[in-house]
Formats: structure tokens, C-alpha cells, sequence
């Protein structure tokens, strides 16, 4: 491999002579690729197609030992280094132009102890491997709504989905992780060893090192869950929406139902006439006993006259598995979000407002129904402050041409700028656009200072600022 003059923490450029790296070869069991490989294009493309960044070289790791010696040789050689697990995060910072790439996605193993009710997993796994290895025992990590998403990315900012309000954040099932910091270093962090990093890694993000494993404890559930959609025209979408509220309220921490906003794709169980057409779509899913469903989501699938009610005893991975195909892989993505405590009437109407001005047909509005568990744990437990809410919107704007970027990028400000009056003035991490920098602070409010001074304990140079980034605190204010 000839030289290469790779971009550095400075933003400067320097100059990596063949021998070093023949060495850094020499030391992993993985590859090293740059633009003349083969295999580059495929391993510095990710989810959101917007990204297009060329890293100088990109490190592919087989084991901790393999990321140990590339975070060395970032340091070492004052690179821009970024991190990549699944590659399926909004912001893009798994990939960074002219630096080094640590490429974890060959480190896909689950490890699952059945009888302990625990699992391993390495940080390339997504969520369909850790859903395939733990079903196989009727047990399950609570994470989010979308197979393809990478589980280290998820769990570091959060990680919610259909199973949250009854076991938590993904964050909150997990017990130990092994991680190389900015040192280099191979650690073990957990409630005993290391306590304050521990506190940190859940919430922080890619903040302060490269997670090599996650132990999670497990949760009973499946193989089946009552799960599925009942789908309204939008004609009715206000008054639904307010019925969906105050069904809501009061609800087992078992039943979770999200409420979309899109034009219908052609789904087969919907009539053709409404393919292409704004509908609002209640996802609903039960995780408990089948009968005990049926009665929990009585009121909701009571609600108006839906165009479809197709909801019923789903294999919990297929559930998981549902919105993949809306959500594939190439597509130009881009997100504004906001946590609501309530949805009010005002929310209510101002959302209804903006569907009837989606720039494009992919594009969509959803509010996630959370809190349950996961909002009975105290907010300095973990970095992850905002327990209080029981809404997350998110404006996804999805298109494919590049034409188009201008107006759904404006469609989805406008609304997030009108809905901040409404919100809750926090901010989930996983959901914020690489634009949205200057929100680190509102997403994290009083466990912001505490980050900083760990950061400046475990990353002072801030070698690890390809993410939402904390930056090291002053010496006065360190940790």
C-alpha cells in the first residue's frame, strides 16, 4: 500500500508513510482498505444516502485487539477518526472524509446465555442478529423499531421501540461493556468497575471510546406478540389522534402504539384507491399475554372507522421486521425531532397541519409512544436525562433525488420550528441531524456538565468527536 496523506484532528493533513502502515497490518487480524480496494465503496456507504464521504483509509476490525491498535494509530498520528457500527444513524458520523474509519461490522457476533438470561454482543451485530440469536430462547433485548439499525449506535444514545415501556431504554438493559478508550486501552465498565464511565456510556454516545461488546440481561418474551397496524384516512386524522390521547392515558406499560402520518404506500391488505394517499396509521404492539391484548387494545382499534384493522398475533421478529422495507437502506434521510410531555390540541392540529404539505411521497411524520419503565428511572441514574416525556415526534423527510434536498430539508425545519413551542425542550441524541450540534447541550441538560468532565477524564484531546460531542471540559470544571 503506498503512502497516504490522511486528515487530522487539526484539520491539517499528514503524511502516512507505507511502513506504518505495513506495521498497523502487521498488528490486526482484520484488513486495511483504501479507494483502489475493491471492497471501499461498499464499506464506506451507510443507511442515510446523503452521506457521501471518502475516508483515507478505513481500518475493517475482527476483534478488540485489532480496534485497540487502530485507536492507537488515530492517536499516534493525530488523525480524524470516526467509528462505524451498524452505519445507520441520521448524522452520518460513522464516516469521515480523508481520516481513518474503525469499521466494526464484521464484529457481529451474539453470545446468548439462556439460562443467566444474558447476552454478549459484539458492536457490528444489528438488531436482526441480536433478535434471531435471543428469540431462539423466547428472550429479547428491548430496542428499537427498525431491523437494520446497528445495536451499538442504539444503545450508547438510548434505544427505544415497542418493548420499551414495559423493560425500559435499551441503555437501561444493559449491564457491562467492553471498550477501548482514547488511550487505547481494553476496559471493562460496568455499575462496579469504572462506575462513572459506565454512567456515561449510557447516554453519551460514541463519546468516549469504542465499545467492542455489550452485556445486556434479557427479557421474556414472544415467540408471538399482538402487534399491527389499523390505518384511518386522514380526513379523520385530528379527531383520531385526540381519541389516541386519551386511550393513552392510564394504558399498561405492555401496550405501546406510535401514530404515523404519511401517504399510504401500497401496502396489500389496504385498497388500492388509497395507495398514494394521506392516512394516519396507529402501530400498535402488546408485549404480554395475547387475550390480555386483545382487551389493552380494545379502545385504540375502537377509534373512528379505519380504511384496515390488521392487527393480530405476529411472530415478534416479523413485528420487528415490519417497517424495514420503508425504511431501506440509500435513501436520502433527514430528521427533526422533539419530545413532548403531552400532545396537546395545539400539537395535535399544527402536525396535522404539515402533512397536507409533504414535500415527497416517502416522507412522513410519526409520534413514538414512550415513557412506561423507562420513564420510572431517575434521570441522573444514567446520562440519558429525559425520562419525562411520553411522546418523541420525529419529521422524517425521505426522498431519493438530490434535486429535491432544498425543499424537504426546509419542509422539516419549518415544522420542527413551529412545534418547539409545544415540546418539552429536549432532545433525543439518536434522532439529531448532523446539523444539530448545538443541541448537544439541550439533549443532555443537567447531565451535560458531568459528561464534559468525563470526557476531559477519558478523551482530553476529543479524539472521539465524530458524534454528537461533548466537548472535554475546562481543567477547573473536569470530573
Amino acid at each position: 500500500m503506498p503512502a497516504h496523506s490522511l486528515t487530522t484532528l487539526a484539520a491539517g493533513r499528514r503524511t502516512i508513510d507505507p511502513s506504518a502502515i505495513e506495521a498497523l497490518a502487521s498488528q490486526i487480524r482484520g484488513s486495511i482498505l483504501d479507494a483502489n480496494d475493491e471492497a471501499y465503496d461498499d464499506a464506506r456507504a451507510i443507511w442515510n444516502g446523503m452521506i457521501d464521504r471518502r475516508p483515507g483509509l478505513i481500518i475493517r476490525c475482527m476483534a478488540a485487539a485489532d480496534v485497540a491498535a487502530a485507536v492507537r494509530f488515530a492517536r499516534d498520528n493525530g488523525l480524524l477518526v470516526s467509528v462505524r457500527g451498524g452505519g445507520h444513524g441520521i448524522a452520518g458520523n460513522a464516516v469521515c472524509d480523508g481520516g481513518l474509519m474503525i469499521d466494526l461490522s464484521q464484529m457481529k457476533a451474539v453470545r446468548v446465555e439462556a439460562a443467566a438470561q444474558r447476552a454478549w454482543v459484539e458492536p457490528g451485530a444489528t438488531l436482526a442478529d441480536v433478535d434471531a440469536a435471543t428469540q431462539a430462547f423466547g428472550l429479547m433485548v428491548p430496542t428499537g423499531i427498525n431491523s437494520t439499525t446497528g445495536i451499538a449506535g442504539l444503545t450508547l444514545g438510548g434505544g427505544f421501540g415497542w418493548t420499551t415501556r414495559k423493560f425500559g431504554l435499551t441503555l437501561d438493559n444493559l449491564s457491562s461493556v467492553e471498550i477501548v478508550t482514547a488511550d487505547g486501552e481494553l476496559r471493562r465498565a460496568s455499575a462496579t468497575q469504572e462506575p462513572d464511565l459506565f454512567w456515561a456510556l449510557r447516554g453519551g454516545g460514541g463519546n468516549f471510546g469504542v465499545v467492542t461488546a455489550f452485556e445486556f440481561r434479557l427479557q421474556k418474551l414472544g415467540p408471538q406478540v399482538l402487534s399491527g397496524l389499523v390505518v384511518h384516512p386522514f380526513s379523520e386524522a385530528g379527531k383520531v389522534l385526540k381519541e389516541y390521547r386519551a386511550a393513552l392515558e392510564g394504558s399498561p406499560d405492555e401496550l405501546t402504539c406510535w401514530a404515523v402520518m404519511r401517504k399510504a404506500p401500497p401496502l396489500p391488505f389496504l385498497p388500492a384507491e388509497w395507495h398514494g394517499k394521506e392516512v394516519l396509521v396507529l402501530a400498535t404492539c402488546y408485549c404480554g399475554d395475547i387475550a390480555e391484548g386483545e382487551k389493552a387494545t380494545k379502545r385504540l382499534r375502537s377509534i373512528g372507522t379505519p380504511i384496515a384493522d390488521v392487527v393480530g398475533p405476529t411472530p415478534f421478529t416479523a413485528w420487528q421486521q415490519a417497517f424495514d422495507p420503508l425504511l431501506a437502506a440509500g435513501a436520502r434521510n433527514y430528521w427533526k425531532s422533539h419530545d413532548f410531555i403531552d400532545l396537546s390540541d395545539a400539537a395535535i392540529e399544527l402536525l396535522v397541519g404539515a402533512v397536507g404539505h409533504l414535500p415527497g411521497p416517502e416522507c412522513e411524520i410519526f409520534i413514538a409512544h414512550v415513557g412506561g419503565a423507562a420513564g420510572r428511572v431517575p434521570a441522573a441514574a444514567t446520562a440519558f436525562p429525559q425520562r419525562a416525556s411520553h411522546f418523541v415526534m420525529n419529521v422524517h423527510a425521505r426522498w431519493r433525488e438530490p434535486s429535491m434536498d432544498q425543499s424537504c430539508i426546509r419542509w422539516a425545519r419549518d415544522l420542527f420550528n413551529a412545534a418547539r413551542p409545544h415540546s418539552a425542550g429536549t432532545a433525543y441524541i439518536n434522532f439529531m441531524p448532523a446539523d444539530e450540534g448545538d443541541r448537544v447541550q439541550e439533549a443532555y441538560g443537567a447531565s451535560y456538565s458531568r459528561l464534559a468532565g468525563l470526557k476531559r477524564r477519558y478523551d482530553p484531546s476529543n479524539l472521539f468527536r465524530m458524534n454528537q460531542n461533548v466537548a472535554p471540559a475546562a481543567d477547573s470544571a473536569a470530573a
